[in-house]
Parts: structure tokens; sequence; C-alpha cells
């Protein structure tokens, strides 16, 4: 737990920080549009929106408000507030700083970008509606605490915020953490202003392209942005994306950049993005790929993709029928570059580069390390010539359980394999794969999960927090 560094004595923060704790969250739909009233009781204008700063994991603090005055828009600092919690906002001053309210880079607007815009739901991986924003105080001052997802009516909305006073569940009771959530901010410099990625770290690849494929254009560009500090992950999402998203998403990017997604993704879905592109375009993408990348792609392009050429994937591990058991697991620890999927059989291979056999690597594992492929594999493995089509490598797998079918040429020299991943995702129909999948369960997780006694809103003593 941090310490919270302690304003001068007599400064409008030490005061608004000795206030008393006890005080109750505020919902943004009911603060907005409150008259804003000056220190010797006249009114000013009203509330227009609330500024705040993110602050990383921590809540984000509220720094200030944009008022309305007589219809020109003007910053308000939150140390000029001295009250909150009636039907008005209070300023500790009668003067106020008239010049027109500018935006800063790092500035998240309340009501202009969050309040019935689309957030993240992390937990659930999908894209919600903030429909009502909830304000905690805390010994740094006011936060964005939570957030309401459920569409209500205006006047059952306005019923709930108030059954507290009736003894009835707290005012805000419906709000979840806003730790729950990353906002899709559309202020360019104020998303940039956050951690890279931030959240989104927790969500796994499929996910992040099932959100793509929800998105708006103007969500999609920021959530790409985001994702875009991390190649890796940027590689592993556009994998996933569907072939028309995903040749949508690459045609707007300069050729650099599709070389730079492309570089880093397994090889049969680099060709696949390729042939996706313009034609014009491909030649000049494929030229900046890397060597090894280019020649593995331009390989696979050679092939139908409607067959076991087009659907393997260039990366397997073959071994001389003499290798033991323990040095082949040794050669499947050290192939940190290959598709994990692809890992799971090891092939051997005769003096003359033949394929002779096929073990899993369940065997490799329970059998004693000096034992040879040859006596451990299966002598005569299941394989298809390239030009098999997808119902007969599908029928094979089916048949022969596989989780990898081998793919050889005419001397029956291995050229690739089809993982049962990739099997599956050719012949899933397309209108299946739009369906939406089954929520999985959440996981407890000690940032979302509050102390025990406490109801499900956000925890408001920050030293819970940290």
């Amino acid at each position: 737990m941090t310490s919270i560094p302690q304003p001068p004595q007599g400064s409008p923060s030490a005061e608004r920080a000795a206030e008393p704790a006890a005080r109750g969250p505020l919902s943004l739909s009911r603060l907005l549009s409150r008259a804003v009233v000056g220190a010797r009781g006249q009114r000013l204008g009203h509330l227009s929106d609330v500024i705040v700063r993110l602050r990383g994991a921590d809540y984000p603090l509220v720094t200030g408000l944009v008022a309305d005055l007589g219809g020109r828009r003007v910053f308000l600092p939150a140390e000029q507030v001295s009250d909150w919690d009636t039907e008005q906002v209070t300023l500790t001053t009668a003067r106020v700083d008239l010049r027109r309210f500018e935006r800063r880079a790092g500035e998240v607007l309340l009501r202009a970008d969050i309040l019935g815009h689309r957030l993240i739901d992390i937990p659930q991986a999908r894209l919600v509606r903030a429909y009502d924003l909830e304000l905690a105080p805390t010994e740094d001052g006011w936060v964005l605490a939570g957030v309401d997802t459920r569409k209500t009516s205006w006047w059952r909305r306005a019923l709930h915020l108030y059954r507290d006073r009736d003894g009835g569940e707290p005012a805000g009771a419906g709000c979840r953490d806003w730790k729950a959530f990353e906002a899709l901010i559309g202020h360019q410099p104020s998303a940039l202003a956050r951690a890279p990625l931030a959240r989104l770290r927790r969500l796994k690849a499929p996910q992040i392209a099932d959100l793509l494929e929800d998105a708006s254009r103007a969500e999609q560009t920021e959530l790409l942005g985001h994702v875009h500090a991390d190649p890796e992950l940027e590689a592993d999402v556009f994998e996933e994306l569907d072939e028309d998203r995903q040749s949508r998403l690459l045609r707007d990017r300069s050729d650099t950049d599709v070389a730079g997604v492309l570089a880093r993704m397994r090889a049969d879905d680099a060709a696949d993005a390729v042939a996706d592109l313009p034609q014009d375009r491909r030649h000049p993408v494929l030229e900046l790929l890397p060597a090894g990348q280019r020649a593995k792609v331009r390989a696979l392009l050679g092939y139908n993709p409607t067959t076991a050429g087009g659907l393997m994937g260039l990366d397997y591990l073959a071994l001389p029928v003499t290798t033991t058991a323990g040095a082949a697991l040794e050669r499947v620890r050290a192939a940190a570059t290959l598709q994990p999927e692809a890992l799971t059989t090891v092939f051997s291979l005769d003096e003359r580069g033949r394929l002779r056999g096929a073990a899993s690597l369940v065997a490799l594992i329970q059998a004693d390390p000096g034992t040879r492929l040859a006596e451990l594999a299966d002598p005569d493995p299941v394989r298809v010539h390239p030009d098999a089509d997808l119902v007969d490598v599908t029928l094979l797998m089916t048949d022969y359980n596989l989780l990898n079918l081998p793919v050889v040429d005419e001397g029956d020299h291995p050229i690739g394999v089809i993982t049962v991943d990739d099997a599956l995702e050719a012949t899933v129909p397309a209108n299946w794969r739009r369906r939406e999948p089954a929520r999985h369960p959440e996981r407890a997780d000690d940032e979302q999960v509050p102390p025990t006694g406490t109801d499900h809103r956000p925890v408001t003593d920050p030293t819970t927090r940290r």
C-alpha cells in the first residue's frame, strides 16, 4: 500500500481531503446540467461536463469541470468546488476564468467521451455501452469509480437512484467497477496518454479479434492503435480475423505496415492475407518481407487454398529415425519459434529424407529416453499429397483422430503439416463463425473482487486500491 501525498495545510485540496469520507457516490447523469453557483450564492451557469485524468491502474481522478456560462464553455478546477452533494455545484469563489475551454492531451471528458459510448467489458470480452457513470469521493478527490451498462428508461433510473432515501439499495448499486472496463476514447491525444494496451493485455487474441469484428470503424482504429504497441499480439489478432475483415483492415495500411504484420504471422496465414490483397499490392508487400518468410509465402501461394497444399503450414519437426526420445524432446524444447500445435507430433525420416514414422508428444514423454524413434513412431503414418481436397483432409483427420496430418510430395518427402485447428477453421461454415460464442465464466480476480463484507460496487476507500 502506497502512502498518499498530503497537500499543504490551508490549500483547497487539503480542505477537500479533510471532508468526511462517508459521502456517497454521485451519478454523472444526475450531476450534469446542475446549476453552478458562486461563493455568494449567485447562479453562474450550469455544468456541462466532468474532466478526469487517467492514472494507469488507479481510478481516473476528477481534475475539473466544464461549465456553460451564458453559452461560453469554461474550465473550473476541481479544487474550486466546495459542494458536490446538493442539487447544485457550489464554488469556493465568486470569480471564474472566462477564457473558452480548450481541451489538453490526456484529459478525458466523461460526457463527451464515455457516457453513451461503448467500452470494452474486459471480464466478458465484449463491447457494452455506458448508460451512466459513478463518481466516488476518496482522499485524493473525486474519482470515476463505476459504470452502469444497463439500458433503462430515465424514470426507472431516477427511481433507482433515489431508492436509498427509503432504505433500499444504495445509489449506484447497479454500477460495476470501472477497472473492469477499457474505454474507447475518441480523442486521440487523450487515448494515447494511457499505458500501452492497458487492460487489453488480459484478453486473448481471438477475443480481441471478435471485438474488432463487432466494432465501428472509429472503434476499430482505436483498438488497433493500442494493439499495435505489441507487434506479436497484433499479428496473432490478424490471424484470428475473418478473411473479409482482415483484408479491409490491411488495405487501409501502407505496404510497409502490412509487411510488418505479415512478417510475424504464420506463413500459411500470411499467404492467405497476401492473396486477399489487391493484385497491384501483392508484389511490393512480398518484397518487403524477410527473406525466409517471403520464400515460405511464395511457396504456399502456388497451391489452391482449398487443397491440402493451401491448408498446410511449413513449420514442423522431422528427425532421423535413429534419434532417441530424449533427444527428440530436447529438440521440441528448443523449437520456440514453431507453432505449438505443430509440435504435438514428431515425424521421423530415413536417410533419404522420406517420411517413415510419426510419434506423438505423449509417446515421447512416456517412453524411455534412450528409445529410438524407429521403435516409437507409427511406421506407416497417414499422409496426403498437396492436391488432396478439404473433404479428404477432414475425413482422414477425423477417422484417425489426428492432431497433425503430414503433406508429402511424390517421393514421400514431407513438405508441410496440416494442424487440426487449420482443418477446423476451413470446415466451419462462415455463418457459424458469425455466431456469438458462449460466454466463458469470469475469473475471480483480486482487482475485481471487493473485500469480504462489502457489496459489489467499487470500493471507495483509497487504502484498498493501492
